[in-house]
């Protein structure tokens, strides 16, 4: 299964993902928190077949019914918090680098509370820890914050 995340400017993110089947579905979530969940014609990958708006909460539901364990999106006095694992991959200029040289909470607000590698975790990282290629961290912040943490993490 192949994964890919775009930052859509002014709109929000688009997750995509093929199935093993080859067949391509993509979920984009808009910054004022409504979904899409879109079908795409497995001959032309442009070509949406379907495109289902979800409510937050329909969203929420639906995830419930796929993994009835998730990652919660807490609210907290009116202003949603989003807990996102993000990889670090070939293309990000942190791999190799210090946790404190992302500056991430000052730049983007949301906040690195772990790091997963592949056969441990790293809960509450310093900023002298060392990130690998492979690492995935776990961000803590608004969808917006986690957004642009994102970005500066993968390199996009």
């Amino acid at each position: 299964m192949g994964t890919r995340r775009t930052s859509l400017p002014g709109v929000g993110t688009q997750y995509d993902f093929t199935t093993e089947e080859g067949r391509h579905i993509s979920v984009v979530v808009h910054h004022d928190g409504r979904r899409f969940l879109g079908f795409y014609d497995a001959e032309d990958p442009d070509a949406c077949q379907l495109a289902v708006p979800l409510t937050a909460e329909e969203a929420t539901a639906l995830a419930h019914l796929i993994d009835p364990a998730p990652i919660d999106a807490v609210r907290t006095d009116g202003i949603d918090l989003v807990t996102e694992h993000i990889q670090i991959g070939t293309r990000s200029p942190f791999g190799g680098r210090l946790l404190g040289e992302t500056r991430a909470r000052s730049r983007t607000g949301a906040s690195i509370v772990a790091v997963l590698r592949r056969h441990s975790a790293h809960p509450s990282p310093e900023p002298d820890f060392r990130l690998a290629i492979g690492d995935t961290v776990v961000a803590v912040g608004t969808r917006q914050g986690v957004d642009a943490l994102a970005e500066i993490i993968t390199g996009g």
